[in-house]
């Protein structure tokens, strides 16, 4: 005898696929409802519901990519401040001085850096804003990769990936017009690249076309989670750290 998912896989996986992610994402709202019914205290409510992100995501994401939260560090001793979500290499990079939980995360390591907020409204998508331009604007150096034939050149720079993801969105219209008004006065190093609302939908600015993306409602969480997988694959590997000049700040 089948069982219920293997018959509907069966005869139409598609809908399967919508009923299983979308189950999902109903865990991670009743997860976030019953941090907000039952913790009294905001701060340790968002370090809770930071948990709750940081555990999907990194569910979803190869062992290649470790995320976490922390203070992102460049070569000359300047810090971001505290960051929610960092989506960092961990393969050839070590944190900092790492203590209970406190890590210092190099900024040539960084991947994509995420916000978490209890909704998206006008005053958080400036704060996520600033959160990421405190992380974007700091130095990364990029070294030659040496191999068995010379030295491979220095990698590029990629953008960092920066956004926002919450429990609910503020806006009657959801990303409708309004959200797009706000979100379009966040530019240069402020730029929000994509975004969460777990009751309320999804949004990204990934598609080389220009223009946002918008995910369905009932999957918001599962799209959200597979846009971003693509556009960390798109970006490769992040780029050889200059240790030296990590080193060189040492020397009095």
């Amino acid at each position: 005898m089948s069982s219920v998912a293997k018959a509907l896989s069966e005869s139409d996986g598609k809908e399967f696929l919508k009923q299983s992610f979308s189950m999902q994402q109903t865990v991670l709202k009743s997860q976030l409802d019953l941090s907000a019914a039952t913790i009294t205290h905001n701060g340790v409510m968002g370090d809770v519901n930071e948990q709750h992100f940081i555990d999907i995501i990194r569910r979803y994401l190869p062992d290649r990519y470790a995320v976490d939260t922390g203070i992102v560090i460049d070569a000359l001793g300047k810090t971001s401040d505290q960051i929610d979500v960092i989506i960092y290499d961990n393969q050839y990079t070590p944190t900092l001085l790492d203590q209970q939980g406190h890590r210092f995360i190099p900024a040539e390591s960084v991947y994509a850096v995420l916000e978490v907020k209890p909704k998206i409204n006008k005053g958080y998508l400036e704060y996520a804003g600033e959160k990421a331009k405190s992380v974007r604007e700091l130095q990364r150096t990029s070294v030659g990769i040496p191999h068995a034939g010379g030295v491979y050149p220095p990698k590029p720079l990629f953008d960092i990936v920066a956004g926002i993801v919450a429990t609910d969105i503020e806006w009657s219209d959801g990303f409708g017009g309004t959200f797009e008004r706000n979100y379009a006065e966040l530019t240069d190093l402020n730029k929000l690249d994509c975004g969460l609302a777990v009751s309320g939908g999804c949004f990204d600015a990934f598609s080389t076309e220009g223009g946002l993306n918008y995910g369905p409602t009932d999957n918001s969480l599962i799209y959200f989670l597979f846009r971003l997988l693509q556009k960390l694959q798109s970006l490769g590997t992040v780029s050889a750290i200059d240790w030296n000049a990590y080193a060189e700040q040492l020397i009095t």
